[in-house]
């Protein structure tokens, strides 16, 4: 196996997320409700029943990087967010469940997603209001782009590692 540096792993992370949200966007998402008509903006990223994004450690690599460019400030909120969610939903490392859900500390009202455009997970670029359940993407386009970044996080850090879920992956603990 070839490793690559972290730094390349992220870009081509970038890039397998681009591809994944531009078949979505094209194929999907106009049989969607838009998230400008919602009446609860961003209540599907805050709602502590719903969430349940697992992500690796080169996609928190990529947030963190996201996060230290909007400075130590607001780096340092969502970290807090991160930690009081770890606290509130029982959140731990590898052993977390795919059951425990949390409200994700990426969101802020009034401004959304603060990694929208440069490390959203893939899960949540697939997410949308769909009515019907025969709109939404297949479950193995998904499984498919998760497979990729996986395997490329194999690659930079050279091993496996289960994913954990996002308050886990950016408050810095240890994968």
């Amino acid at each position: 196996m070839r490793l690559v540096s972290e730094t390349r792993g992220i870009e081509k992370l970038r890039q397998i997320r681009l591809e994944f949200a531009a078949e979505i966007r094209g194929s999907y998402e106009h049989k969607a409700k838009p998230c400008t008509l919602c009446e609860s903006p961003g209540i599907c990223c805050r709602d502590e029943h719903f969430v349940n994004v697992r992500i690796t450690r080169l996609e928190a690599a990529a947030i963190v990087r996201r996060l230290d460019e909007l400075g130590e400030y607001k780096r340092n909120e969502v970290r807090k967010r991160a930690g009081e969610a770890i606290d509130k939903y029982e959140l731990s490392a590898p052993g977390d469940s795919l059951v425990k859900t949390y409200a994700c500390p990426l969101f802020e009202k009034g401004i959304g997603c603060l990694v929208h455009d440069t490390a959203k997970p893939l899960p949540c670029i697939a997410h949308a209001c769909y009515e019907n359940e025969a709109d939404l993407p297949p479950s193995e386009l998904l499984e498919e782009k998760e497979t990729l970044i996986a395997d490329l996080n194999r690659r930079v850090y050279g091993k496996r590692s289960l994913p954990v879920s996002i308050p886990v992956a950016i408050a810095g603990q240890p994968f």
